[in-house]
């Protein structure tokens, strides 16, 4: 891929980054034994000591929710950032650029990287500009009446930047599409899309325009709304390498600037909704684009607030989009962490009930909105006749997955034990119907038999107990289970002194090893301190006195059959009978 970040860029860079320093800005550590600690900035829990930092691995986990990385696992999950955004914003902090590689193709062509930034600008501009016509084009007054029709001040407008892409096809391709390189920006970024008869045309035109801005306050996206009754009523950027429209939020920036502490997000389905609301004082509502409530969103609410409450219109519809909302939310849902939903009277929306009602009744309905576990029970009960053992049956059947999702936690009983009432049954009972999860600690122990997970955890945890051990092409001729992965490992570590957990984890990032090697960086392997680099070196041993007595083993059966040993085989295995110890030789 063209202008990639070169792996030695991205391990200097954590190398030069200290873990400690990085998180105490945002999160209060503090120093407790050989490392630090805090509250989990990852779930709410009201321990002050489950999150810890380890400054001489660089590589933080909490012990309640899992989560764990390096220092660009933490920018991505705390700032809610994609993998080359963190890697941007720890280099603007060493105040360093971002190498960038570039990739030369079949027939020697170079194609020079376009850096993701000069789109972010692109998108910035366009945003000016669309700005600029809602009060210089020839239809401004039509697109400034509409807005005063639906309520809206110039404040708010300015505020939400909102504007208006020019009817006609090309206007956007005539002001920007200046060069090739533009013009393929443009498309990349889904602003302009290529005629089959050649030349490009604007994919918005004579819309109202909404501009979505990403978490870091740079815009992404756009949504258009027409002015009249023409469909599609709004129009969306499509998918595109800045913006993803089951992550993104509308208005979530605006919230984030307007309250340092979120104490609650509402969910609405509208741009307009968020707009209206935020003219009335409701400055903390945000908008699906377009989509259902999916598990990225609710994700992303719950690192931001421990309250949602989605506010969905009344009708069928409305009460299946809750519906999804809420499935996609169980598995996020725990202790301090709360899901609602309210619902509008059929043909009402955020936007008109506000306009009409004030501040003041909206947020009372904000108040009697409907707890999850209400909502939950009573779209269950709507499905069955409790007055039947059978139905009570059906009413298990749907119930148990939906409650087999929730994590370990109080809710989580108090929504078995409410089911039990309903089902008149003991909890025991219920117990026995709900699916069996493995214990976290049982599947510990199961990991400690295994000498391979055991030396992988302690070169994970202890990288430098590698430095300078030599190469062992034994290893690779070894069909031995998680051996290639041990050998990967060792192998940067023998050649790097001070590379620490945090760097080596970097390498699998996005791997199928990589959440296997998070869990044994973390794993408590219950080796003394000053007894874990015999252990490894034991370990490595055993798997090398394994390799020769299977080459021994593998001759001598060849010798038993008829198969005569060539001389050079024979030399071979008198002298891996020599290199075996007295204890190994068998019978």
């Amino acid at each position: 891929m063209a202008g990639r970040i070169p792996r030695h860029f991205i391990d200097d860079l954590i190398a030069r980054t200290d873990i400690v320093d990085l998180i105490d800005s945002r999160v209060k550590l503090k120093k407790k034994g050989g490392g630090y600690r805090a509250r989990c900035p990852f779930h709410n829990g009201n321990n002050d000591s489950s999150f810890s930092v380890n400054e001489k691995q660089q590589f933080y986990h909490c012990f309640n929710c899992g989560a764990s990385g390096n220092v660009l696992t933490f920018v991505m999950e705390y700032e809610g950032l994609e993998f080359v955004d963190a890697i941007e914003t720890l280099a603007n902090q060493l105040g360093i650029e971002v190498l960038r590689e570039e990739v030369t193709h079949t027939g020697g062509q170079v194609t020079p990287y376009v850096d993701r930034k000069d789109m972010y600008l692109l998108m910035g501009d366009i945003t000016k500009y669309y700005q600029q016509q809602l009060s210089q084009h020839k239809n401004s007054e039509k697109v400034i009446n509409y807005l005063k029709g639906r309520g809206l001040s110039g404040e708010t407008v300015k505020h939400f930047k909102i504007g208006y892409a020019p009817e006609g096809w090309d206007s956007v391709c005539k002001r920007f599409s200046n060069t090739p390189e533009i013009e393929k920006q443009l498309l990349e970024v889904g602003m302009i899309k290529r005629r089959e008869s050649g030349g490009c045309y604007d994919f918005f035109n004579d819309r109202l325009m909404f501009p979505i801005i990403d978490r870091r306050g740079r815009v992404v996206g756009f949504g258009g709304r027409v002015f009249d009754n023409q469909e599609p009523k709004y129009l969306n950027s499509p998918e595109t390498p800045l913006f993803h429209k089951g992550k993104e939020l509308y208005g979530l920036y605006q919230v984030k600037q307007a309250h340092k502490n979120i104490n609650q997000i509402l969910v609405v389905e509208g741009y307009m909704d968020v707009v209206a609301l935020g003219q009335y004082g409701i400055d903390y509502a945000v908008a699906s684009l377009g989509t259902a409530t999916t598990p990225d969103h609710i994700h992303t609410l719950f690192r931001h607030t421990s309250e949602i409450v989605c506010c969905f219109d009344g009708d069928k519809a409305g009460r299946s989009a809750a519906w999804r909302a809420l499935e996609n939310a169980l598995p996020y849902i725990q202790d301090g962490r709360t899901l609602s939903f309210m619902f509008l009277a059929e043909g009402e929306d955020p936007d008109s009930f506000i306009q009409k009602e004030g501040k003041e009744n909206f947020e009372s309905l904000i108040g009697q909105a409907l707890p999850l576990s209400d909502f939950l029970f009573q779209q269950l009960l709507a499905q069955v006749d409790m007055s039947s053992s059978d139905s009570k049956s059906k009413l298990a059947q749907l119930a148990i997955p939906l409650i087999n999702q929730l994590n370990e936690s109080t809710f989580r009983q108090m929504m078995e034990e409410r089911l039990t009432k309903l089902l008149g049954i003991e909890l025991e009972g219920l117990k026995k119907l709900l699916p069996k999860k493995e214990d976290s600690n049982k599947k510990n122990k199961k990991s400690k038999t295994t000498p391979m997970r055991l030396a992988i955890s302690l070169l994970l945890q202890h990288p430098n107990i590698a430095y300078g051990l030599p190469d062992f092409p034994e290893f690779q001729e070894m069909q031995l289970p998680g051996l290639t992965l041990l050998n990967s490992l060792l192998e940067l570590c023998r050649v790097s002194p001070n590379i620490t957990t945090g760097q080596l984890l970097e390498h699998w990032r996005e791997k199928p090893q990589g959440k296997q090697l998070n869990q044994l960086a973390v794993w408590q392997n219950d080796v003394e301190e000053d007894k874990y680099e015999d252990v490894f070196l034991d370990i490595l041993e055993n798997f090398l006195n394994l390799h020769l007595n299977n080459k021994i083993e593998f001759l001598k059966q060849k010798d038993r059959s008829s198969e005569t040993l060539t001389s050079k085989e024979k030399r071979q295995l008198t002298m891996l009978l020599m290199e075996q110890k007295p204890e190994q030789k068998q019978n």
